[in-house]
């Protein structure tokens, strides 16, 4: 995880207590892109390549300029769950938190506009779209970087910055 949440770093693991040792080396170029691809290497994919979306946002903390930095990348395949892993300072939030909140918002808007911008006989024949529909069968690493990220927990199992929705969501978006 750590070798693709930060693609370009090379970690290498090496077992000093074997002679000789053993060594395994972790580099991933396309980082968060290659993990999801891993992810659903065994999944009927409904697009043959990831779609990554980046960026940054500043926001005012303390009174200073900081950034969030966004990395995201989506793949639906023909599978019915939901596979969507969060990431904030590249610890692992099993929970999500309002990072993952600002995904779904996202992905709930893009999806309803894209519908509401359609011939009318589209929308007709489609009921409403709610939250879950527009994640069925979804893969996503969602990672995010933050200075000063607050858990709800000492586990860090969500993340609860205020400031983080609304930047992922319009990042998303």
């Amino acid at each position: 995880e750590l070798a693709c949440l930060n693609p370009g770093i090379t970690i290498t693991l090496t077992d000093e207590r074997t002679d000789p040792e053993r060594r395994e080396v972790l580099f991933y170029e396309d980082g968060v892109k290659q993990f999801v691809r891993e992810l659903g290497s065994e999944k009927d994919k409904i697009h043959p390549e990831p779609i990554g979306v980046a960026g940054r946002r500043e926001v005012v903390i303390d009174g200073r300029d900081k950034y969030i930095l966004v990395d995201c990348v989506l793949q639906w395949n023909k599978g019915l769950n939901e596979q969507t892993l969060c990431f904030a300072n590249a610890i692992p939030n099993p929970d999500g938190g309002t990072h993952y909140s600002g995904l779904k918002a996202a992905l709930t808007r893009a999806v309803k506009a894209y519908i509401a911008g359609n011939p009318k006989s589209f929308k007709e024949k489609l009921p409403a779209i709610e939250s879950e529909d527009c994640r069925e069968g979804l893969i996503c690493v969602l990672s995010v970087k933050l200075p000063n990220p607050r858990f709800n927990s000492q586990t860090k199992v969500k993340l609860v910055n205020n400031e983080v929705e609304g930047n992922v969501s319009s990042v998303v978006y």
